[in-house]
């Protein structure tokens, strides 16, 4: 058996090998660019055996995909031996990613049709690219299928995300997630170009009647600003409602870090496990693989991960929205409620600072005193998240992450 360091020199010589990769349901060749440990192969210049076909940009081959694997050129042959030979063509584990993506509903738009033109809006493509209820009803009429599709151009609110490759500041956008309540899309933004954004999802983007739910507004707003000019209008985000909350309930303390999406959803909406281990994945394999999101075609376990980073996203803003409005629900229910006890005889008691409102001011100390309780300070002044302590003799912290 070959030692890890053996192993991975061996791995490192096999880079800008050519080499002919026998899939369950075809083959290609391409030349290595990457080995993960993880067992993935990365490849560029793909092509089909059987049609010649081209495959653009890399492509992300995962292990358990992977039947035979034959060198065609490049490669030492004396530093590969049948063990090594074995190890490489043996790549049978299944990626750590092991969301079912059969439980989502998405629709993938990876191509421009000849009625997608200028003046087209997007109802036009969800007509195109919908997806149906029954997928027997084939004899049914347009407009009973197009009635069971969420339109994006119809909604009010939608859910929005992004997946980019490259540094920050240099990021190029590969796909972009709209949801709605019943379907979540996929644009194919690497495939599509800048026709489609022009074509359509700026009017969804830049329309200021719709409103867009996203978790940390910054890379997409910067992606869209910088590579199409479109700025993104009406938002939610996910992300600052958070910190707002944090602000709230612990007194006027700010986090040492803002969360993540996988972190809210389990705080907030109170998802298992099993529904965050695809956004943890996701999370985890972006920072293995950095240009994962610029490899075609994109294995459907990673579509299933794009798509639940935002179907989630329109309960979770109406949670937030309600943690952020209970103190004033609270206070207009007190200030209402004195309204009916009490007579003012005198006309500039009507502008007078209510006791209830008073009381803010106790509610934020005893808040901080929790807070401090419950929490380590850093030497910034900042709550350490990590650092929550729970206490059986009080309640349970709405942020207790």
């Amino acid at each position: 058996m070959a030692s890890s360091s053996d192993e991975c020199r061996f791995l490192d010589e096999l880079k800008k090998s050519r080499v002919k990769i026998t899939l369950s349901d075809t083959e290609i060749t391409g030349v290595i660019q990457r080995v993960h440990p993880k067992k993935t192969v990365l490849l560029e210049d793909v092509s089909e055996v059987k049609s010649g076909r081209k495959f653009p940009g890399l492509k992300l081959i995962f292990g358990h995909e992977i039947v035979k694997v034959d060198f065609i050129s490049s490669v030492n042959e004396d530093h590969v031996n049948e063990e090594q030979r074995s190890e490489f063509s043996s790549f049978r584990r299944n990626i750590i990613m092991d969301g079912d993506e059969h439980d989502l509903n998405y629709v993938v738009i990876d191509e421009l049709h000849e009625k997608f033109g200028p003046a087209v809006s997007l109802r036009i493509i969800s007509l195109l690219q919908c997806v149906c209820d029954d997928e027997d009803d084939d004899d049914e009429d347009d407009d009973d299928r197009v009635s069971q599709v969420m339109h994006i151009k119809e909604q009010r609110v939608v859910g929005l995300g992004v997946n980019v490759f490259g540094q920050t500041e240099q990021e190029r956008l590969c796909w972009l997630q709209v949801a709605t309540k019943r379907v979540v899309y996929l644009f194919d933004i690497l495939l599509l170009g800048g026709q489609a954004i022009k074509n359509g999802l700026s009017m969804i983007l830049e329309n200021p009647h719709i409103l867009k739910v996203v978790h940390d507004c910054r890379c997409v707003a910067r992606c869209l600003r910088a590579q199409f000019n479109v700025n993104l209008t009406n938002v939610f985000d996910t992300q600052v409602a958070d910190l707002m909350l944090f602000y709230t309930e612990t007194g006027g303390f700010l986090p040492d870090r803002v969360s993540r999406l996988p972190e809210l959803l389990h705080l907030h909406l109170k998802l298992p496990a099993h529904d965050l281990s695809p956004l943890w994945a996701r999370e985890q394999h972006t920072q293995e693989c950095p240009d994962v999101w610029y490899l075609r075609p994109c294995p459907p376990v990673l579509m299933s991960a794009m798509a639940s980073s935002v179907r989630h996203l329109l309960p979770l803003r109406l949670l937030l929205l309600d943690a952020l409005m209970a103190d004033y629900t609270l206070l207009v229910d007190t200030h209402m409620s004195s309204g009916h006890d009490q007579s003012l005889h005198f006309h500039q008691e009507e502008y007078a600072i209510p006791k209830e409102a008073e009381e803010l001011l106790s509610v934020r100390r005893e808040r901080r005193e929790w807070a401090m309780h419950h929490y380590s300070l850093t030497e910034a002044g900042l709550l350490d998240r990590s650092s929550f302590r729970p206490s059986p003799h009080t309640h349970t912290h709405t942020h207790s992450v």
